[in-house]
C-alpha cells in the first residue's frame, strides 16, 4: 500500500491515538530530548491542538500504520506582514527513516503553508542531527541570516513557571 499524508483531525481516535503516539517516540529519540512525553501532556495534546486556529497536523500513513508526523503552529512575520509556517516537529519513526516520508511530511506542511499565505516555513534543529539537517538542506531550508555578514540566527529559549490562574 502506498504512502498518504493524511490532514490530523484533533477529535478522531484513531488520529488522535497516531499523533500521540508518534509525538511521544520521538520525545522518546536522542533527537528528541530522550524522555517520553509526561501524561497529563498525551491526555491533553489534542484537545490543546483542537483549540488553536493556528496548529494544523499531518500523519504518513503506510499500509494503515502511522509512521511520520508533522506538527505546524502558524506565526507572523512583521517583516513581511504576512504569516508564516514554523514546523514544530517532524518525526519519523526509526525503521521507516531514509524512505522519503520526511520529505512527503515537509511538502504537505508547505502545501499547507502556501494554501494559508506563509511567506515562509521556518524549522529548528540541533546542530548534532546530522540526517535531519541534510533533509532540510536537500528540501530547500538554508540556515537563517538576514545578512551573512552578521552570522546566523540562533535559536534560544527560556522555560517559564507555570502561571496560577484565578478561578
Amino acid at each position: 500500500m502506498p504512502l498518504h499524508i493524511l490532514p490530523v483531525d484533533y477529535h478522531d481516535p484513531a488520529h488522535r491515538q497516531a499523533l500521540v503516539m508518534l509525538l511521544n517516540a520521538y520525545a522518546q529519540d536522542p533527537m528528541g530530548g530522550g524522555e517520553g512525553l509526561a501524561q497529563d501532556v498525551q491526555d491533553r495534546l489534542c484537545d490543546d491542538l483542537a483549540r488553536r486556529s493556528d496548529a494544523a497536523s499531518f500523519i504518513a500513513w503506510l499500509d494503515d500504520a502511522p509512521v511520520g508526523l508533522v506538527n505546524c503552529i502558524e506565526g507572523y512575520s512583521t517583516f513581511k506582514a504576512r504569516p508564516l509556517m514554523n514546523i514544530h516537529d517532524i518525526a519519523v519513526l526509526p525503521g521507516h527513516r531514509g524512505a522519503g516520508i520526511g520529505q512527503a511530511l515537509l511538502a504537505a506542511a508547505e502545501q499547507h503553508a502556501r494554501a494559508c499565505g506563509c511567506c515562509k516555513l521556518t524549522l529548528e534543529v540541533l546542530t548534532g542531527n546530522t540526517r535531519a539537517l541534510k533533509s532540510y538542506l536537500g528540501f530547500g531550508f538554508e540556515p537563517y541570516a538576514l545578512d551573512p555578514s552578521a552570522g546566523q540566527a540562533s535559536f534560544m529559549q527560556k522555560w517559564l513557571s507555570p502561571v496560577a490562574t484565578d478561578l
